[in-house]
């Protein structure tokens, strides 16, 4: 079997279309063995790309635009969506089923700094008129510190990419109110990338076939199976807390049944980091986005 290594920017049940190309064995039945790098913060998953590290990762449209705002030419396309919406869900201390999103002005809230969460965090709170600097924010640093800081009753709210809110909730520790990704709608959130070469390899077309079937099998599987598929695959989340994660994001519409990036998504992505003071122009599609290997 020819090797496949896999790249992944953040490495949650969010990316299951991906993940199970791995853990339901679509890719062993290309013929390619895979193994996966998760990016850390002296290597991004872009530079993997770069450097050879990996053929192809879990990574944003917007990755593309800091090397673009910087007059550089990309060494990399953005080739098929994972996520057509949001993954982050804003969780409470207590439940509260009437929940608005007005109840976060003056309110406590740990918030993710990652540069894509907080640009689209801060553009639902735009969505849902209530001013960003209206919150108490705060920056505890990474996912572990985060979550750390919200059991320590450190915030009122804070905002997680799934599974961890849900695990929150299994254990008593915190509700999910609401869901970033419902208030933006459809947008280019998660994407796969690659080198343009590589995209015109046997290789790439194999990977294809095998994530065109995994992705479907993640819209038309229960999240029960899939739970059981992914079990360990993600450290201290138990099944009741993944089976939830991923009916969420199953009832959300993340896992669009089309592999296309569309333009209307990747023009809302823009209108995002252009709210957010970003970028400084709208950066053509045909310059970041092109068709599947296998199209």
């Amino acid at each position: 079997m020819a090797k496949i290594s896999i790249g992944f920017s953040r490495y949650s049940a969010f990316y299951s279309p991906l993940i199970t190309t791995i853990a339901c064995g679509f890719l062993k039945e290309e013929g390619l063995e895979p193994e996966y790098h998760i990016a850390t913060p002296n290597h991004s998953a872009i530079a993997m790309i770069e450097d050879g590290t990996v053929q192809v990762t879990q990574s944003a449209v917007s990755a593309s635009w800091n090397p673009l705002e910087h007059g550089k030419d990309l060494s990399f396309k953005h080739f098929a969506q994972i996520n057509l919406k949001d993954g982050f869900f804003i969780i409470a201390k207590e439940p509260d089923p009437a929940f608005t999103w007005e109840k976060l002005r003056g309110a406590r809230m740990i918030v993710d700094h990652g540069g894509q969460p907080l640009a689209m965090f801060r553009y639902a709170c735009h969505k849902a008129g209530v001013e960003f600097d209206t919150l108490e924010v705060l920056d505890l640093g990474g996912s572990e510190e985060m979550e750390a800081g919200f059991r320590a009753g450190r915030a009122d709210y804070a905002h997680f990419q799934g599974p961890a809110p849900q695990q929150l909730e299994k254990d008593g520790a915190g509700y999910v109110v609401a869901s970033v990704g419902e208030a933006i709608g459809p947008v280019a959130f998660s994407s796969l990338a690659a080198s343009p070469e590589w995209l015109q390899t046997d290789m790439a077309k194999s990977f294809m076939r095998a994530y065109r079937k995994a992705r479907q099998f993640c819209i038309e599987t229960q999240a029960e199976e899939i739970a059981k598929i992914e079990d360990g695959y993600f450290a201290g989340i138990g099944q009741p807390a993944l089976i939830s994660c991923l009916k969420a994001y199953q009832n959300l519409g993340n896992w669009h049944p089309s592999v296309d990036i569309s333009e209307s998504s990747y023009e809302t992505a823009l209108d995002v980091f252009a709210h957010c003071g970003l970028i400084t122009k709208r950066h053509p599609y045909s310059v970041v986005v092109t068709s599947p290997p296998d199209a």
